[in-house]
């Protein structure tokens, strides 16, 4: 069975999914790509911070950094709502599946196991395609916010070591 035969058994759920998980990969790969500029950069962030903020004005210190991890954490909202939804949706495709099979058992017996076998393949397709979405938009989130948190402290520790 072939990926395009795999999806088609799990259902429009299924390709809903995919599509999350495409839109998902994309802001990762842009979220990728600027954390690596700006760690490349960081020391002309420092810089800027540091002449912002060079006439004791500590509060202003806060904000600044704040303003700059901010402009880093687009897209990571989206992120953790694909992770959050696609098991949720591959739950629905388990949900609708079992329905499906339930229903055929109710209209023909279970005389042909074949009857009710389409519904629990969608069930499984969905859980397992769901599961496939979810776990790696959690890995990457998680690392997106502990590398932010660590920057922010480090961005922190290099202003005020200037001052």
């Amino acid at each position: 069975m072939d990926i395009l035969q795999f999806l088609d058994k799990g259902g429009m759920i299924a390709y809903i999914l995919v599509v999350l998980n495409v839109i998902g990969f994309t802001i990762i790969f842009m979220e990728l790509f600027n954390l690596y500029n700006f760690k490349k950069n960081i020391q002309t962030t420092i810089n800027i911070i540091f002449t912002k903020i060079q006439n004791n004005h500590e509060d202003l210190l806060e904000m600044i950094i704040q303003q700059e991890i901010k402009k880093l954490e687009f897209g990571l909202s989206t992120i953790k709502i694909i992770a959050t939804i696609a098991p949720l949706l591959g739950l629905l495709g388990t949900v609708l599946g079992i329905f499906s099979s339930f229903d055929m058992i109710s209209k023909v017996g279970l005389d042909d196991p074949m009857n009710f076998s389409g519904g629990i393949s969608l069930a499984l397709i969905t859980t397992i395609v769901g599961l496939i979405v979810s776990i790696p938009h959690y890995i990457f989130y998680n690392y997106f916010i502990g590398t932010l948190d660590n920057m922010e402290i480090t961005l922190k520790s290099e202003v005020l070591s200037k001052l």
